[in-house]
């Protein structure tokens, strides 16, 4: 038998740069738990990012480093040993999401303004109700559209996120991983709202569903709305996103356009640089170390212990400047 050839993977599409005023405006964010012990653990440290109508925001970085931590602080789900600063404001004049009370977020904001694909959908889904009657009672409450016609409104919720019809009656505990990533999915869609979090969204999905979904996706997102996708699959990431975010140890080291982030110039910090190293298309090597503990992090930059730049300039905490927070940027960027 002889080897199929590989695939090759269509290169993204140019994407303009959105205009007009940001759909969600993020300033100083961060977050700290409270731990037993007195342990004070950054789990998010001042981060700050725009996110425009018609722009996907790919934030990326290894396990830990604070990406869902951030996505539940805009969505006002941290547990009660959260502690927050900064401001996360949804416009054109929509609350300040760190500081809304429950019911204004339960009642104007969720799955309205703000939808979210959860990172553990079966944990997000009603256990002992049916995907049907889920999806239906979603499309009831956040849409117009009449009770005769819920039946087929949620029929096609499910056919956008590629979920099959012949599973609707099933309740979550008869579903594989993908086929729950794949109804939370749907469930999120309903709703068109104007801002979509999608936390790992490709989780458990084969790679012809992860490129399906992703274009659902990308298209809610050219049809004028705001998409911050958090994953850790740079290929997904590289097919659907405008700019991308790498944080790393709570913080944003790098901000830039999706374009050159993947292609040329390439990324400008050395974990950046690492991640897509890591990729068996590419390099395939990983970064050498750990992430450090977040109730322990160094004064200065967080990657230098792991970093082949590292110098004793890196025993100050490097600001986000020009895209990048680093003593050491790759020089080859700023051609």
């Amino acid at each position: 038998m002889t080897e199929a050839p590989p695939t090759t993977r269509p290169a993204p599409p140019a994407r303009r740069s959105p205009e007009g005023e940001p759909l969600l405006s993020v300033a100083g964010l961060s977050v700290r738990f409270l731990m037993p012990g007195g342990r004070d653990v950054a789990a998010v440290e001042d981060v700050s990012f725009d996110l425009a109508a018609g722009e996907c925001l790919a934030l990326v970085g290894e396990s830990g480093c604070g990406k869902s931590v951030l996505a539940s602080a805009l969505l006002g789900l941290l547990p009660a040993n959260a502690m927050v600063r900064g401001g996360a404001r949804l416009a054109p004049e929509g609350p300040d999401l760190l500081t809304a009370d429950q019911a204004t977020l339960s009642r104007t904001v969720r799955g309205r303004r703000l939808g979210l694909i959860p990172q553990s959908p079966s944990a997000h889904l009603t256990p002992v109700r049916t995907v049907r009657s889920q999806l239906e009672e979603t499309v009831r409450e956040i849409t117009d559209v009449p009770r005769s016609k819920l039946r087929a409104a949620g029929e096609r919720a499910a056919e956008r996120a590629a979920f099959p019809l012949d599973h609707l009656d099933r309740h979550p505990h008869q579903l594989s991983g993908g086929l729950a990533q794949r109804a939370a999915t749907a469930l999120a869609l309903v709703g068109d709202a104007p801002l979509l979090i999608a936390d790992e969204p490709t989780t458990g999905l084969d790679r012809d569903l992860v490129d399906r979904t992703v274009d659902e996706l990308r298209r809610h997102v050219d049809d004028g709305r705001g998409l911050l996708v958090i994953t850790h699959d740079l290929a997904a990431a590289e097919r659907i996103a405008d700019r991308v975010a790498v944080m790393y140890a709570g913080r944003i080291v790098e901000l830039a356009r999706a374009d050159a982030f993947f292609g040329s110039p390439g990324p400008r910090h050395p974990y950046a640089a690492g991640l897509l190293d890591a990729l068996p298309e590419r390099a395939f090597t990983p970064i050498p170390g750990m992430p450090p503990e977040l109730d322990a992090l160094p004064a200065g930059c967080a990657f230098a212990p792991r970093c082949p730049a590292a110098t004793d300039a890196c025993g100050a905490l490097p600001a986000l400047a020009g895209g990048v927070a680093c003593h050491h940027p790759r020089e080859a960027a700023r051609a």
